[in-house]
């Protein structure tokens, strides 16, 4: 039996378990009240019919997961994750059976049903407590990575069902997308920042391809757009309804639109999910404008774009925006704020996506750049200051010595500090910052952060060090 999932929301493998000791008409109940809700919050499924074993479509026996395991292979391409739901005891050969022979490497949820304390004679208990125990230490023979729920236990009606698959969805989501990730890389690391360098080769073992190309194709595409192109027009139009774009730049509008359609073009055609830049400062030099607001915008649509072609960055930014579904900016950890050793400005030229800020963005020149290259070369620097709350951050960073992905993840707040700086501005407030550099500074990672306006730490940590097996020091 199969359901489509609506789009944007992921397919779960379920299995219903049961054991011939106890009454199995708790585990047709347990199937129905989850399907409903699988149902109503728009998750596709795949789980066998109700007269494919002799328990209603539950899972015993071998042969009834050898059942489900073929089930679940004829629709490996759709499975995000598997959920199994414990209504009694649930024997465990026939779920590790089911699970083991589908090979499907994906997350697993186990999740158990309470004993109510009047209802436990011998036709209503359910003993899922104990069970439970005993599916887990399965699927840890197995070697087989799993989640677990809020609660050891619950009912099946609680309301902490639907988080916990929530949850879940996020980390299935997380795993697939990352392991099939296509990361662009738009030019070469500019010389200047060898913090920059990634290891393609550490990426791709864990199923991240990066797609290269020069920029000169990007640029060569830019200019043999036509000015009175529809396209051209529609995206100067876009560019325009997005920031605020000033009097003495308007000529450049067209230039910097142009950029902006062969970027796209060249994403959607090699279909990449990520992108690095080359920002600096071959662009602003031979072509005439920045980046900034075509990472930007990009980013608003869930196509993070990292600066000065920081691979590993646009990873970071690619994870984040993944868990939570939102924006991801990449920043720098950049100055102290005054002598408060718990908060740092963090900060890039101007490529934070809108969803960011507090004021109506304003396009200028690049700050640092401008001076040296001239104002009018540098022009598309989005300025905002970022709107206070929770944020998270996150940083992947590829250690060839090591011959590993290691990584660190945490959470703060963004403050309402004012603070000097043209560009995109956050001043971040962060528990027991000065710990977090020195571990940045000894571990040798990059200056380069990703953040996301909201808290995706669970869902990070979980897909991180329980599927994607990388290192991660988690901040507290």
């Amino acid at each position: 039996m199969k359901k489509q999932a609506q789009a944007g929301k992921e397919t779960f493998g379920l299995i219903i378990g049961t054991r011939a000791y106890f009454n199995s008409e708790l585990a047709v109940d347990v199937r129905k009240t989850l399907l409903e809700e699988l149902d109503k919050a728009g998750y596709g499924y795949v789980i066998l019919d109700e007269q494919d074993t002799p328990t209603g479509g539950s899972m015993e026996t071998v042969e009834d997961g050898k059942k489900c395991a073929t089930l679940f292979r004829a629709n490996r391409d759709d499975i995000d994750g598997i959920i199994v739901s414990l209504p009694n005891f649930g024997f465990e050969v026939g779920i590790i059976n089911a699970i083991s022979r589908a090979e499907l490497h994906v997350p697993v949820l186990v999740q158990a049903c309470d004993d109510q304390n009047d209802k436990v004679d011998l036709d209503s208990r359910r003993d899922a407590f104990c069970g439970k125990i005993s599916v887990c230490n399965n699927l840890y023979q197995y070697g087989i990575p799993f989640t677990d729920t809020t609660f050891h236990t619950y009912s099946i009606h609680s309301d902490l069902l639907m988080k916990d698959i929530n949850k879940f969805a996020a980390i299935c989501r997380v795993v697939r997308k990352l392991t099939h990730a296509r990361i662009g890389q738009i030019g070469t690391r500019p010389l200047g920042f060898n913090t920059c360098r990634a290891s393609e080769k550490l990426l791709q073992a864990s199923g991240i391809t990066v797609v290269p190309v020069d920029l000169s194709e990007i640029l060569f595409n830019a200019r043999r757009i036509d000015n009175e192109a529809s396209a051209l027009k529609k995206k100067m139009e876009e560019i325009s309804h997005y920031a605020k774009v000033p009097e003495a730049y308007q000529e450049k509008l067209a230039l910097q639109a142009k950029f902006g359609l062969a970027v796209e073009e060249w994403i959607q055609a090699n279909e990449v999910d990520a992108a690095a830049i080359q920002c600096w400062d071959s662009l602003e030099q031979n072509y005439g404008c920045a980046a900034c607001v075509t990472m930007s915008m990009l980013g608003e649509k869930l196509i993070p774009c990292a600066c000065e072609t920081d691979i590993a960055g646009a990873v970071s930014m690619y994870a984040l925006s993944l868990a939570a579904g939102k924006p991801a900016a990449l920043l720098d950890w950049n100055n102290n704020f005054a002598e408060d050793r718990n908060k740092c400005v963090c900060t890039h030229c101007g490529n934070f996506p809108k969803s960011f800020v507090n004021n109506d963005l304003k396009l200028g020149p690049l700050g640092v750049l401008g001076r040296t290259l001239g104002k009018v070369n540098t022009f598309g620097a989005v300025y905002g200051k970022c709107t206070e709350g929770d944020f998270t951050y996150f940083r992947i960073s590829t250690d060839d010595t090591l011959g590993c992905i290691k990584s660190y993840l945490g959470k703060g707040e963004i403050t309402n500090d004012p603070y000097g700086m043209d560009g995109c501005i956050a001043v971040t407030k962060v528990n027991n910052l000065q710990k977090l550099m020195k571990f940045i500074c000894k571990n040798g990672f990059e200056h380069h952060v990703a953040m996301v306006r909201t808290d995706v730490v669970d869902i990070l940590t979980e897909a991180v060090d329980n599927y994607l097996g990388w290192d991660l020091y988690v901040h507290e």
